[in-house]
C-alpha cells in the first residue's frame, strides 16, 4: 500500500514536469515556425516582379490584359449588358511616366504613335502621363476608358504599405499578397468603359453625376453622424443580396429602403446630399456592377476562353477565383460605413443593381432614364413581390 501510495505520489509529482516541457518544445517549435515563415517573407520579397523593362512602350504583359478586356467586352459585354458589346470603346493604360492609347484611329497631335512597335497588328499612341486618372477621360471628339497598369496598381499599394509598416517590419512583411490577380485589372478596365458607355447612352446623366463632386465636402461633413444609421442600412443590403430565395430578397430590399428613409428623415439630410448618393449609386454602382458580373460571366460561361497571350501572365488565374473575390467584395461592403470616400457608393449601388437582377427584370432598359435610379427601382420591384 505504501509502495502504491508513493508510486502515485511520484507519478503525480512527475505529470507538471511532463507538462512544462511539453510546453516548452511546443513553444520552441512555434518560435522555430514563425522564424521560418518570417525568413520566407523576407526571402519572398527579394523576388518580388520588378516590372517592365521598358516604360515607353506597352510591356506584352498589359497587351495580353488590355486584348483580353476588350475579347471579354466583346464576348459578354451584351450578355451582362445590352449594347455593351458592339461599343468598342478606346482604351488608355498609363504608368508613371507614359499613358498609352489604343482602338483610337486617329487621336490628336499630341499622341505620338509608338515606332518599331503595334498592338493587335494596330498602330498604338503615347503621350507623356499628366495627371492620369481611372475615368473615362476625354480624348479628342472621343470618351476613353483610362486605368493604370497592373504594375503601376501592385507598386503602389506595395510602396503604401511599406511606409505603414514599423522600421523592422519592412524587410518582412508578405508584399507579395498585395499583388492581385490579373482578372482585376482587365475588369477594371471594363468598370471605366462602362463609365464611357454610360456617357454615350445617357450623356445627360453622366454629365448631371459629374456635377455631384463639388457636394463632395459637404456630405462628408455630414456623414459622420450618420455612420451608425449607414451600416445598419449595409447590413440590411448585404443579407438582401445573401438571400436564398427571391421573397426573402423583396423583404430584406423593403428593410433597406425604409432604414434609408429613416437615415435621410433622422438627419434632416437636405435634397442636394440625398441626390449626392443616388448619383453615385448610379455612376459608380453601376460600373462596379459590370466588372464583377463580367467576371462572373467568364467564370460561369461554358466555352469562354481567354485570349491565348495570357497564359504567360503568372497572376492571371483563368476567372477560378470569382466566388472568393464576390466574398471579399461583400465583406468590403461591410467596412464602408465606418470609411468616408465615394467607395462606398460603389458597393451599394452595385448590390442594388444585383438584387434589381433578380427582382426587376429589364431594369437595365430603364435606368438611364430621367428620374431612374437603383434605389428607385429597386423600391418599385420591392413593391411588386
Amino acid at each position: 500500500m505504501v509502495r502504491d501510495l508513493h508510486g502515485s505520489e511520484q507519478t503525480q509529482g512527475r505529470r507538471p514536469a511532463r507538462r512544462w516541457r511539453a510546453l516548452k518544445l511546443a513553444g520552441a517549435l512555434l518560435l522555430v515556425l514563425l522564424a521560418a515563415l518570417v525568413a520566407l517573407s523576407g526571402l519572398s520579397n527579394l523576388f518580388l516582379p520588378t516590372g517592365p523593362a521598358a516604360l515607353d512602350r506597352l510591356d506584352p504583359l498589359d497587351k495580353a490584359r488590355l486584348s483580353e478586356a476588350r475579347h471579354a467586352e466583346r464576348v459578354l459585354g451584351d450578355v451582362v449588358w445590352p449594347g455593351f458589346g458592339d461599343s468598342d470603346i478606346p482604351l488608355s493604360v498609363w504608368n508613371h511616366d507614359y499613358a498609352f492609347l489604343v482602338g483610337y484611329p486617329a487621336p490628336p497631335a499630341d499622341w505620338s504613335a509608338v515606332a518599331g512597335d503595334d498592338f493587335e497588328r494596330q498602330t498604338y499612341y503615347r503621350q507623356p502621363a499628366r495627371d492620369p486618372q481611372n475615368f473615362a477621360i476625354q480624348v479628342g471628339g472621343w470618351r476613353v476608358a483610362s486605368m493604370a497598369t497592373k504594375w503601376e496598381t501592385d507598386s503602389f499599394l506595395i510602396a503604401q504599405f511599406r511606409k505603414m509598416m514599423p522600421g523592422p517590419l519592412k524587410p518582412i512583411f508578405p508584399y507579395r499578397l498585395l499583388i492581385q490577380p490579373s482578372e482585376v485589372q482587365i475588369t477594371g478596365v471594363l468598370h471605366e468603359a462602362f463609365h464611357v458607355f454610360e456617357a454615350e447612352r445617357a450623356p445627360a446623366r453622366f454629365a448631371d453625376a459629374e456635377r455631384a463632386y463639388p457636394d463632395s465636402s459637404r456630405y462628408w461633413a455630414a456623414d459622420p453622424a450618420m455612420r451608425e444609421a449607414w451600416q445598419a442600412e449595409i447590413d440590411l443590403l448585404d443579407r438582401a443580396v445573401r438571400a436564398q430565395t427571391n421573397a426573402e430578397a423583396a423583404q430584406l430590399a423593403r428593410q433597406f429602403l425604409a432604414q434609408r428613409a429613416q437615415r435621410r428623415d433622422q438627419q434632416r439630410l437636405e435634397p442636394a446630399l440625398v441626390s449626392y448618393e443616388r448619383r453615385y449609386e448610379w455612376l459608380e454602382g453601376l460600373a462596379k456592377y459590370v466588372e464583377l458580373e463580367i467576371w462572373e460571366q467568364a467564370a460561369a460561361m461554358p466555352g469562354y476562353t481567354a485570349v491565348p497571350d495570357l497564359a504567360a501572365d503568372p497572376d492571371f488565374k483563368g476567372y477560378a477565383t470569382f466566388q472568393s473575390r464576390w466574398s471579399q467584395e461583400l465583406g468590403q461592403m461591410r467596412r464602408q460605413a465606418a470609411s468616408e470616400g465615394d467607395t462606398r457608393f460603389y458597393y451599394t449601388g452595385m448590390a442594388q443593381a444585383t438584387l434589381l437582377d433578380r427582382l426587376l427584370p429589364g431594369w437595365k432598359a430603364r435606368i438611364f432614364g430621367e428620374g431612374a435610379w437603383p434605389e428607385t427601382l429597386l423600391a418599385e420591384a420591392a413593391r411588386a413581390r
